[in-house]
């Protein structure tokens, strides 16, 4: 029976807490303006503007998963695949890791790991691991690949397009190659880490997760479920594999061909919603959802009405998930219109001014830790702070292509953990995770990951 006492608030109340220390915290601050009570108020309506694309985009992938649930495909294939594993479901972790990482890595693949958990996570459960470590491998998985950003336009691209604004030359194989070295050592400490985890919890039942946080998963991903309910009809197996093909069209669609010199023909995508892969983003592929599901529905001989009440059934269950994102991204705004992002931004980078090499790395690496959590956004914060930083590091002699991987892996790391992440909130609200159980399993691996990023960082701003 689970102790009762003090509990931790729900995952709004932290939000709304955050947003009201800031609006607090604004009114001693002379050279920033004032949050105002109408201000805090609308904070979280503005974030849900701010945010509605990522937000439809949650409710449509809602739905389709609601119409995909209700063929039992799903069901069926995730027992199919603990199944075929045979006792080597550990395997699962890096293999999956890797694939969320190269999507990380390449095109920050972020809001549209959200589509993913409900299968990821009810495989994981199924096959005797926790929601935790579901949640992780995608979270951690996604995570360590846009701390590694290679290509990724939204960060890399965008820092090198601010500096290119201030006259400043990125050359873009120094970038690549460290981004790399980043990008898979954060990913080898972060597979070790979540695979000690899932050991424990196979073999010795230890868990992190609260009964109520258990019982929530279990009741979430697990009723009716067993690794033995492999008979699939005709129909399911059609629904499973459009179900895949909806996923994989929606990677190949969000990758920056451009950025590897490939221009990718109309036809892939510009018949159905006017642009071809490459340059879909969140409007496109709320399209694409639909249609996928309405397709599946078709197959699957589901009738119109049903169709409607599943889709709308299926989207209900991501509106805890959409608030979320909304009050997540409401922090941000009052940042942003009270300036007090920027008061932070110029007097941290004047603090870095006339220190060595060693500890302008180190000291640019913690200063991007907190600038990351008052600007979630990637590219907004190479847009806003690049210009700073990159010049400063320019002025002084030293690499403004390791200035560009400081503030990429610095982001990345809060990333994993900070609550102004419609990704953290919205993935372990999935999992049916407690922000602060997340914190408590992720914060010793950002630790570890900080260690060594800084360690690699300085050596390459030495070197470089």
């Amino acid at each position: 029976m689970e102790k009762k006492g003090l509990k931790m608030p729900s995952a709004f109340s932290i939000l709304f807490i955050i947003i009201a220390i800031l609006a607090v915290i604004t009114h001693f601050i002379p050279s920033v303006e004032s949050a105002s009570f109408s201000q805090f108020i609308m904070a979280a309506p503005k974030g849900f503007v701010d945010a509605i694309d990522v937000c439809v985009f949650v409710l449509c992938i809602g739905g389709f998963l609601g119409v995909v649930a209700e063929t039992g495909a799903l069901d069926a294939g995730i027992a199919a695949i603990v199944k075929k594993m045979g006792g080597n479901e550990l395997m699962l972790i890096p293999v999956l890791m890797l694939i969320f990482s190269l999507g990380g890595t390449s095109y920050g693949m972020c809001e549209e790991t959200m589509a993913f958990y409900a299968l990821i996570v009810g495989t994981m459960m199924v096959a005797g691991f926790d929601a935790m470590v579901g949640c992780a491998t995608i979270m951690l998985g996604a995570g360590v690949g846009c701390l590694g950003s290679t290509v990724n336009p939204f960060a890399v691209g965008a820092a090198a397009d601010a500096l290119k604004g201030v006259g400043i030359k990125v050359n873009q194989s120094i970038v690549i190659g460290l981004g790399a070295v980043l990008w898979l050592s954060s990913l080898i400490i972060a597979i070790i880490f979540v695979m000690r985890y899932a050991k424990k919890v196979k073999s010795e039942g230890r868990t992190i997760l609260s009964a109520a946080e258990k019982a929530a998963s279990e009741a979430e991903y697990l009723s009716g479920k067993t690794s033995e309910d492999v008979n699939m009809t005709g129909s399911q197996k059609v629904a499973l594999t459009l179900f895949g093909l909806s996923f994989v069209i929606m990677i190949m669609s969000l990758i920056p061909w451009g950025s590897f010199g490939i221009n990718m023909p109309a036809a892939t995508g510009t018949w159905l919603v006017g642009l071809p892969w490459g340059d879909w983003y969140f409007q496109e592929l709320q399209a694409w959802f639909v249609v996928m599901a309405i397709i599946i529905a078709v197959v699957s001989r589901i009738s119109e009405r049903d169709f409607v009440k599943f889709f709308i059934n299926g989207a209900a269950d991501m509106m805890s998930v959409v608030l979320v994102i909304a009050v997540s991204r409401g922090i941000s705004i009052l940042m942003t219109e009270t300036g007090l992002d920027m008061y932070v931004l110029n007097n941290a980078a004047k603090a870095l001014e006339g220190v060595n090499t060693t500890v302008f790395t180190a000291g640019s690496y913690v200063v991007y830790i907190g600038l990351s959590f008052l600007i979630p956004s990637t590219s907004g914060l190479a847009a806003a702070s690049m210009p700073t930083f990159g010049a400063l590091t320019h002025k002084i002699g030293l690499s403004p292509e390791v200035m560009i991987m400081i503030y990429c892996s610095a982001c990345g790391v809060v990333n994993l953990v900070t609550p102004t992440s419609a990704v953290v909130m919205g993935g372990t609200s999935l999992s049916k995770i407690e922000y602060p159980t997340w914190v408590k399993f992720a914060l010793p691996l950002c630790g570890i990951l900080i260690v060594a990023n800084i360690i690699i960082l300085s050596i390459a701003m030495m070197t470089l």
